[in-house]
């Protein structure tokens, strides 16, 4: 992935725009990355899946609702916490 620095990314904004339609550019602040670019079309195809994603997760919790494969919320995350503190 290509990367610029903040104060590149304010000089260069047109050549990060055309960069950007090719591939992700990070850009990096402090010597520390802090944001990507990336093309609208690279942006919808990530909504897009992240959309497909969350669909399938719900139509799997329905399904596991249907037959009562379900855990009680309190025990789950007593469960979880106590994880936590190990």
């Amino acid at each position: 992935m290509d990367a610029l620095s903040a104060k590149e990314d304010q000089t260069q904004f047109g050549d990060l725009q055309l960069r950007a339609q090719r591939a992700p550019v990070q850009i990096n602040k402090n010597g520390k990355p802090v944001a990507v670019v990336i093309s609208m079309d690279e942006y919808e195809s990530i909504e897009t899946l992240k959309l497909k994603l969350l669909q399938s997760r719900a139509a799997q919790a329905k399904a596991d609702i249907e037959v009562g494969n379900t855990v009680d919320g309190e025990a789950f995350f007593d469960e979880l916490e106590s994880g936590l503190h190990d």
